[in-house]
Order: structure tokens, then C-alpha cells, then sequence
């Protein structure tokens, strides 16, 4: 982020712009919003201009700037339409010690001037660091059409209630009135007049203070296996109502910033063949959360149903009478299996597929290997990559065709996803030789689609970025 995006306070503030012409008038239609006294220089000033300063929304002074002009000036804006006089201008406006903006100018600029969308109170600002104005103005469009135009009257009422909604507790009981009031009792009561806002917040405000304090609850939330544009709705929501979020190692730093920036946010994570936190410790951290009557997450990577450990979590919270529900989310290998364009299931090929975990050591060897290495099985082992050698050996033990196609897939669905394709018989090599340090899932019996329909993937024994 090379532009910190903030709300600058403009009230009675001195703002001046240098120029006359399209640029200048552009600026000047958005700073006219505000209640700053604004001074605009310029020898030949558009009419709309001139209108503004006869009105008195401006001051228009008929000349070129000249030093000291933008002395206490907050901001300053080069509209000059000329790249010369854009210069000289910004450099007396440096020296006056004025944030400068040159329009259409970003290596020369101090700050940059987003894309608006007004309802007053409400201002949302879209930025895109200069690099895509169109796509800035794209989103802008979309919300100005999803954006009530009653949401303003809506927020300039609130925020003359802010004090009185100081009688409910801090935090979830204030948010819940508010959601209320922005979402439900606010818009039916202004499709009746401005003047039916009032009445309504107090009867709002009366109903939330004899309510019984929402009890705790566990939100047991699948977050897929790391892009978040596979995070159920169900999954969003439950992420922006949290007030505390315990989640996995895996968890990727774009879903935690979906997260309400006050949630108090527990790392727990586990590492295979690593440093963990005890399950023991996560499930009291759960019933704490929960008996405080938090809205608690518990953000497992994947679908937390599977190798989640998730009845050993149910088991403590039921324990200790605290609700909860279950947010499925898409599994590793259903996005991993995805990416290399085939399916877990094939007609007459397999009419089932195995999940195996490669933590559980105890587990693979009571395994039935035998029925596995009959041809055309598919499995999908998660977590698999140390025990590589220990599948392959099993395998072959039980007379696998060693020529059958392996697939490790690291990443699954992120950005730096790795695609590995080799077989049976060359599977711990050329394992160790991508150096994987990923969580990765090993496809047993599937060779990536050879077609132009998905990613590029190096096929035979190959690994590259998909």
C-alpha cells in the first residue's frame, strides 16, 4: 500500500486549485461537497466557474499563482492542464507547505483523490493507487446503484442518537441495536417521513434495553482451503457477527481480513511433525469464549468436518451447554482436484474415493492397503508429504502398479498453488526434489487433465506454478 487511504478534515479549512479549464471543473464539482473555503487562480476561468464564485461557493482570483498564494492551504490541486505550469505551480504549493496533487500526474502527486460515493454522512472512498480508474469508477457505480438514497438521512439521525444508545453495553448488545435500526426499523420507518426516525429509535432503543443478553455461541466455520472467494456466504457472515475468531495455521491472511477489525483474533495453530497447540487448550479456549456470551468462530481450514478434529470440539462446548453450529466449507481436495480439471469420482472408473491423512501414522498401517492398490482407486491424502515413502512402500507391498500417476498439489486454490505429476515408483524423489513447504494433498490414481480448458501444468514428473 503505497497510499494510506484517510478521511481529512476540511471544515473551515483553506483548500486552493490552480487552473480553469476540464480538469479544474472536475475537482472542483467533488470539493464543492465539502465546507472548506476553497481559492481557485486561473486568467481564463470556465463559466461554471465563475458562477460558482459569484454565487460565493468559491473564490476566484484572475491571475496566475504566484509564491505565497497557497500559504495555509490544507491541500492543493494542479489542474493547469499543462504540464509546465502544473510544475510551477506544485513546486510554489510545495514551498507553501501544501499537500500537493497533480492531476493525472501520480509520480509527482502527494496524495491521490479516490472515487466517491456520497451519502453524506456516509462517504465511501475507492482506491486503486492510479493504476485503474476505470475500475475504480466501475465499483463506484455499482454501489451508488446498491446504496439507498436515504442512507444518508438515515446516518445524520444516528449520529445525534449516538449518545443515547450509550445505555446499552459495549460492543455486541450496541451493534446488534444498530443493525437493527440501519437494516430493519430504520428504512420502514423513513418510507414514512424523515420526521418517523426519531420515534422509532426510541422504541428501538426501549426494546433492545429489555432484552436478555444474547447467550454465547460456537460457530464451527469451514474457510476453504485458502482463496476467499470460496468462503460460503454462510461463512462471511458468521466471520463479520464474530466477536472472537480461533483459528488454524493454515488459515490464509485474506480470509482473517474479513474479519471485524475488533474481533479478538486466537492463533492455534498445529503443525505436522511440529510446534501445536494442545486440542485440550483450543477446546477451553472455546467454553471460555463461549460462557462470556461471545459469538465465537472456530475457522478450520478446509471443511471442518473433515480431519478437523471436530467432534473432540463439539464434545467440550455440548459439555459445557454452550450452542453451536456447523458452517461446511469446501475441502482441500474437492479445490485442489478442481485445479488440475478432474473429478474424485469417474463412471466406470472408480465409484469411490478414499480420504487418508498422513499425521496418522497408526492409522495407515492398519489401512486396507490391498483393496487400494487394485487398479483405477483414487485417494486423496491430506497432509501426505513425510509419509510419502511409507504410502509408496505399502502400495508396491500390495502390488500397485508403480506406474500409477501421482498428483501432489501444494497450496490448493492460492496464488502460489504447485502442481506436482509424477507416479508411484517416483513419487518420494521427485517429492523432495520440488521442495514443497506448503500444505500440500497427494492425489493417489489421478494425473492432471492435459488440456488447454485449465491452468498450464508441467505433465511427466514435473512441477511448475499453475
Amino acid at each position: 500500500m503505497d497510499h494510506f487511504p484517510i478521511f481529512l478534515a476540511t471544515a473551515g479549512r483553506r483548500i486552493v486549485l490552480s487552473g480553469g479549464g476540464d480538469a479544474a471543473l472536475a475537482k472542483l464539482r467533488l470539493l464543492l461537497k465539502t465546507t472548506a473555503n476553497i481559492t481557485v487562480f486561473a486568467p481564463d476561468a470556465a463559466p461554471e466557474i465563475e458562477n460558482w464564485a459569484t454565487s460565493g461557493k468559491l473564490t476566484l482570483i484572475k491571475r496566475s499563482m504566484e509564491p505565497g498564494d497557497t500559504m495555509c492551504a490544507v491541500i492543493f490541486y494542479a489542474a493547469d492542464g499543462d504540464a509546465v505550469e502544473d510544475k510551477r505551480t506544485a513546486t510554489i504549493a510545495n514551498a507553501d507547505g501544501a499537500l500537493v496533487n497533480v492531476v493525472d500526474n501520480l509520480e509527482d502527486s502527494q496524495f491521490i483523490t479516490p472515487a466517491i460515493v456520497d451519502r453524506d454522512p456516509v462517504v465511501i472512498a475507492i482506491g486503486t493507487e492510479g493504476a485503474a480508474p476505470v475500475l475504480a469508477r466501475a465499483i463506484k457505480a455499482d454501489l451508488e446503484e446498491k446504496l439507498p438514497s436515504t442512507l444518508g438521512t438515515l446516518a445524520r439521525i444516528g449520529k445525534t442518537f449516538r449518545k443515547m444508545s450509550y445505555k446499552l453495553p459495549f460492543g455486541r448488545a450496541r451493534r446488534d441495536f444498530w443493525r437493527d435500526y440501519y437494516f430493519n426499523a430504520g428504512p420502514a420507518a423513513i418510507a414514512d417521513g424523515a420526521e418517523a426516525v426519531q420515534p422509532a429509535l426510541d422504541a428501538l432503543l426501549d426494546d433492545h434495553l429489555n432484552r436478555e443478553a444474547r447467550e454465547g455461541h460456537i460457530a464451527f466455520v469451514g474457510a476453504g482451503p485458502g482463496d476467499p472467494e470460496l468462503l460460503t456466504l454462510k461463512a462471511r457472515k458468521a466471520l463479520d457477527e464474530a466477536d472472537v475468531i480461533i483459528y488454524d495455521r493454515l488459515i490464509s491472511p485474506e480470509i482473517l481480513e474479513l474479519a471485524r477489525r475488533e474481533a479478538i483474533m486466537l492463533d492455534v495453530g498445529k503443525e505436522g511433525f511440529g510446534p501445536s497447540t494442545p486440542q485440550e487448550t483450543i477446546n477451553d479456549l472455546l467454553v471460555e469464549h463461549g460462557l462470556t456470551g461471545a459469538q465465537v468462530v472456530r475457522l478450520k481450514s478446509g471443511d471442518s468436518t473433515v480431519f478437523g478434529r471436530l467432534d473432540e470440539e463439539l464434545d467440550a462446548v455440548t459439555a459445557a451447554g454452550i450452542g453451536w453450529h456447523i458452517v461446511p466449507g469446501i475441502t482441500a481436495a474437492s479445490a485442489a482436484v478442481a485445479s488440475i480439471g478432474q473429478s474424485l469420482t469417474k463412471r466406470h472408473r472408480n465409484a469411490s474415493v478414499r480420504f487418508l491423512t498422513g499425521h496418522d501414522m497408526q492409522g495407515f498401517a492398519d489401512h486396507d492397503w490391498a483393496a487400494l492398490a487394485q487398479p483405477n482407486e483414487v485417494a486423496a491424502i491430506y497432509m501426505g508429504k513425510k509419509s510419502a515413502r511409507f504410502v509408496q512402500g505399502r502400495l508396491i507391498m500390495h502390488g500397485a502398479d508403480q506406474n500409477t500417476p501421482v498428483t501432489v498439489i501444494e497450496n490448493a486454490s492460492r496464488p502460489d498453488q504447485r502442481v506436482l505429476s509424477t507416479t508411484l515408483a517416483h513419487l518420494p524423489t521427485d517429492l523432495a526434489e520440488a521442495n514443497m513447504i506448503g500444505p500440500a494433498l497427494t492425489f493417489f490414481g489421478l494425473a492432471p487433465r492435459a488440456t488447454s480448458e485449465i491452468a498450464p501444468t508441467v505433465i511427466s514428473r514435473e512441477f511448475a506454478y499453475v
